[in-house]
């Protein structure tokens, strides 16, 4: 193969992402305009709880101040602590469960929901200590945690939430809306 196939390749070849994860969105969280998550599911049922592309933290150049899981006085999403096959220990969160709240620079806070049922496995840790990653790789390293749906439920979690498709008709509707003058 020469070097021009080669790169022709690695151009067209899709990421980890987009390979083995299905894109599903959650628009308008909770009434509030463009706070918009990501849920990443894989084959294997696990989800993945991202910030969308179009959410106001990833927007406009801010910064994350800090990351807080601690959701009320008697409920801290890092004291989830999961063991053995059956995941036992884990947090169930329905759809509408806070999962942190994210405060930027310019003080204005943030709610970020789990979008489906499940149990919570993991929170992620690391933004807490480099809350970048949250503004460079939210779908990798800087993902909010995962959740396992149960095994009944797997297959119709998706029933409220938006595929890509749809999801990009919400945008960019939102975004002739926006331009056009009042």
């Amino acid at each position: 193969m020469d070097c021009l196939e080669q790169k022709d390749t690695e151009a067209t070849a899709p990421s980890v992402i987009d390979r083995y994860y299905t894109r599903w969105y959650r628009a308008d969280m909770k009434g509030n305009p463009c706070e918009d998550h990501c849920i990443l599911q894989h084959s294997n049922r696990l989800c993945v709880i991202t910030l969308a592309e179009t959410h106001p933290i990833l927007q406009d150049g801010r910064s994350i101040k800090s990351i807080n899981y601690q959701i009320s006085d008697g409920c801290s999403r890092l004291n989830n602590k999961v063991s053995g096959k059956s995941k036992r220990g884990g947090q169930f969160v329905t759809d509408f469960a806070p999962l942190c709240r994210i405060t930027c620079t310019d003080e204005t806070e943030y709610t970020i929901y789990s979008c489906i049922r499940g149990r919570l496995l993991e929170v992620n840790e690391s933004i807490l200590k480099t809350p970048s990653l949250l503004l460079k790789k939210p779908f990798t390293d800087g993902y909010i945690a995962v959740i396992l749906p149960k095994f009944e439920e797997s297959k119709t979690i998706t029933e409220n939430l938006l595929s890509r498709e749809e999801f990009e008709s919400i945008v960019s509707k939102r975004s002739v809306a926006e331009s056009q003058p009042s």
